[in-house]
């Protein structure tokens, strides 16, 4: 090759090394900062999407886990209520044992049976008042229809109305007063409540609130769930609700990322424990052939409660299996993500070393190269 002034090829060629080595440095640097070994998608295109796939697939199962362990603690918090309920039961058992036997007088049978109505309201107390996070476990569900309650929609403020505990009706009748009196009447009577004075300003509400209405004689609840739509010195028709239920409430619960509507999900239905429900509701011991007949039906009450308490505990245990499996899954998705998208800092470090050293060599050959020219001048003296 020629020697000339021009033209400095071993500069060019100096140059174009140092700029690759430059850029093989730039990029070295940013996948150490970022600790991945793909940081743009022209890294490694297809690591990046099935990476980013599994990604999702580890935060989805994640959040399975934490479905799982909040399913878990329902399902204790029912078992507990159970539990309780039982000790109820067995102390009823007793109590209409002891009623039944023939040395008892008719007043000592009714100082029994204070005590044997007291524990079977606080049967249903507890069936109606066990919740998680505000949802009830043990009192059964029931559907309201509001389609006869044109005034009571979630347009007009009426988000959600909820019976709560042992309603044998099919339909009730709704109400509305001013400053957001309520009144719901079924056949077994008359339910009222009304919206706290501090929750609105008088005409419209300001703040959603929960109105529970009650009677004096049960412990069944209606909760009527009140939006800030809700017009408060509005004036509602009186409009009827439709009502259909079980003894029992169905959960069901993702354990899983969704691929599956359901392989991924687990339904677990609870019973009721109210006094109605485990068929002691109209029980006493006032006298000895109504004792005979309450320990019956007490006995089947804790029978069918052993029941319900087998079906809960083989639910918490399939749970805790799945809590366990996701918890394995979890590992080897992340497992397989990281041999993909995470960055072995060792090698790397090495080869942003060997840039760094490529990088300043360059510099000097460069610099070498450009004084290369400059020999000619010799050629003049």
């Amino acid at each position: 090759m020629p020697l000339n002034l021009i033209s400095n090829f071993a500069a060019n060629v100096a140059q174009r090394n140092l700029a690759m080595s430059d850029a093989a440095a730039t990029s070295s640097l940013a996948k150490l900062s970022a600790g991945s070994r793909v940081v743009t998608a022209k890294d490694d295109a297809a690591a990046l999407a099935v990476g980013s796939r599994l990604n999702a697939e580890v935060v989805g199962l994640k959040q399975a886990s934490v479905n799982a362990g909040q399913a878990i603690s329902l399902l204790q918090i029912a078992d507990g209520a159970m539990a309780k309920v039982n000790d109820i039961l067995v102390r009823m058992k007793s109590l209409a044992v002891q009623a039944g036997s023939g040395q008892l007088s008719s007043t000592e049978r009714n100082m029994l049976n204070t005590e044997y109505l007291a524990l079977r309201s606080e049967v249903d107390r507890i069936a109606n008042d066990t919740d998680f996070a505000g949802t009830s476990l043990v009192d059964g569900s029931i559907a309201v229809a509001r389609t006869n309650a044109t005034d009571y929609e979630v347009v007009d403020g009426i988000q959600d109305i909820t019976f709560r505990g042992d309603f044998t009706d099919t339909t009730a009748t709704i109400s509305d007063n001013d400053a957001g009196s309520f009144t719901v009447t079924t056949a077994a009577g008359t339910f009222t409540g009304a919206l706290a004075a501090d929750s609105h300003d008088g005409t419209t509400m300001n703040t959603s609130a929960v109105v529970t209405l009650t009677r004096t004689d049960t412990t069944n609840k209606i909760d009527i769930i009140v939006n800030t739509a809700f017009d408060v010195d509005g004036t509602r028709a009186d409009g009827t609700l439709d009502l259909s239920g079980t003894n029992s409430t169905s959960f069901t619960f993702k354990v899983g990322t969704g691929v599956s509507s359901t392989a991924d999900e687990i339904a677990v239905t609870v019973n009721s424990v109210s006094a109605s429900s485990l068929s002691i509701g109209s029980t006493s011991v006032d006298t000895a052939d109504n004792a005979d007949a309450a320990s019956v039906a007490v006995s089947n009450a804790i029978d069918d409660l052993q029941n319900h308490r087998a079906t809960i505990g083989a639910n918490q245990n399939r749970l805790e299996f799945a809590a366990a499996n996701i918890a394995t899954a979890t590992e080897n998705t992340e497992a397989a993500r990281s041999q993909l998208l995470d960055l072995d800092v060792a090698a790397e470090m090495s080869n942003f070393v060997s840039k760094q050293i490529l990088i300043q060599a360059g510099v000097a050959m460069l610099s070498q190269a450009n004084q290369l020219p400059q020999n000619l001048l010799r050629l003049f003296q």
